[in-house]
């Protein structure tokens, strides 16, 4: 009697499937690895290497050829240069044609020669920040100053090789430890911090109770949803002037209102002071994006079965113990949703704060300082440590975000 057993192992036809879906999914696979990977690589590259704004364009030799006569003896010049002054140029080399009629008599510089009217050079190594000057006597034959014009419109090749620190094998950790060794550093990461937790915490709370209101039917629910959005949906370059405006220390209506009403003797600069810039663009924060954890709180709470609540009516039960155990363990999931989203969009918010304080007052966070590092201060490389710093910080919140809040909401 032959025993039948299952088939072991993956037949033609479970292959042939598994090649079509990675076929397909390629494309995808590759577009992303080309938008996402790649940057992210290339900053943790830069990130080790000490690189500023004038090290993106890799120095050039510079050449000049000019033909000078001024009556006693033709001259001409010939003049390279090494505009980096770090990097020695290897390989420098010199091509040019010399118009009809300028003849070269005098000796020329070592590792020229002529052929004819091509006059080429190699210089072999240039030192950093070398200016080399030749010049060798000349003879010309017919109009000088139409010769003279010629040698200047010739055509010259130029050539030579510069080591470029983005792309040789230079690594080192002074970026890193510079960032870490100042107090600055750290000051800025704890005003993130704050800016991040109050302002995620404040628009799920402010989205809380708006969800809670205007889940409710009444006249003019609709419009007075769609006035909600208005925060979220604006200009941010809009919204952030007009709070600029309206909290201005010399002609905002927030400070004529304060004064007139008592509350304040004088003017308050609402976004020029510490701590008080900070309390500000976190509460443009929340007021900005609440109307995202708005939208999501009053989906999941409209899709709550009514028939919970008719019974916990029945049941005596008052509106706070219907929220506490009936409406917040069914909104759990996507406030945990909101929460991870939010923290990690709001720890790389860069825009708002930079627009209304320009990241002063004591409202410098780690984007800001990535700014200044890169382009205030032209230091690429540091920019780009403290963007591997924020990298490690979000993947960290990420890890023990999954680690705990996952296993309570099946995330």
């Amino acid at each position: 009697m032959t025993d039948i057993s299952p088939p072991k192992g993956r037949g033609a036809l479970a292959r042939r499937e598994a090649r079509l879906a990675w076929g397909l999914l390629f494309p995808t696979i590759a577009i992303v690895a080309l938008v996402v990977i790649v940057p992210l690589l290339a900053i943790f590259w830069i990130s080790f290497k000490p690189v500023t704004l004038g090290d993106l364009r890799p120095a050039e030799i510079r050449t000049r050829v000019a033909l000078r006569d001024r009556g006693d003896q033709a001259l001409l010049e010939l003049r390279v240069i090494n505009p980096s002054r770090e990097q020695e140029m290897r390989n420098a080399a010199l091509n040019v044609t010399l118009p009809e009629g300028v003849a070269l008599t005098g000796d020329l510089p070592q590792g020229c020669a002529m052929d004819g009217q091509d006059l080429s050079c190699d210089f072999g190594t240039l030192e950093a920040g070398a200016n080399e000057r030749f010049r060798v006597d000349a003879q010309v034959n017919g109009d000088t100053r139409e010769a003279e014009r010629a040698m200047r419109d010739a055509k010259v090749t130029a050539t030579g090789h510069v080591s470029n620190v983005l792309t040789n094998s230079t690594f080192t950790l002074d970026n890193f430890r510079q960032l870490f060794s100042g107090s600055e550093f750290w000051s800025v990461l704890g005003i993130t911090l704050f800016y991040t937790v109050f302002g995620t915490l404040g628009a799920l709370v402010v989205g809380l109770f708006a969800a809670l209101l205007l889940n409710k039917s009444f006249r003019g629910q609709g419009i007075l949803r769609g006035l909600y959005l208005f925060p979220y949906v604006a200009p941010v370059i809009a919204v952030a002037f007009t709070w600029i405006t309206l909290f201005d220390p010399y002609s905002g209506s927030a400070n004529a209102l304060l004064v007139q009403m008592g509350v304040s003797e004088g003017a308050i600069n609402f976004f020029g002071a510490k701590p008080l810039a900070l309390i500000m663009v976190t509460v443009f924060e929340i007021w900005r994006y609440f109307p995202l954890s708005f939208l999501f709180i009053l989906a999941r709470m409209q899709s709550i079965d009514t028939d919970m609540y008719e019974a916990a009516d029945m049941d005596g039960a008052s509106p706070f113990q219907k929220f506490w155990y009936l409406s917040m363990p069914q909104l759990l999931g996507i406030l945990s949703v909101l929460f991870l989203l939010r923290f990690i969009w709001t720890f790389n918010k860069f825009d708002d704060i930079f627009l209304l304080t320009g990241g002063n007052a004591g409202t410098r966070v780690l984007t800001v300082n990535v700014y200044e590092q890169a382009f205030a201060v032209s230091n690429i490389g540091a920019g780009a440590a403290v963007a591997v710093v924020i990298f490690a910080c979000l993947l960290v919140f990420s890890g023990l975000f999954f680690r705990t809040m996952s296993r309570e909401e099946g995330l």
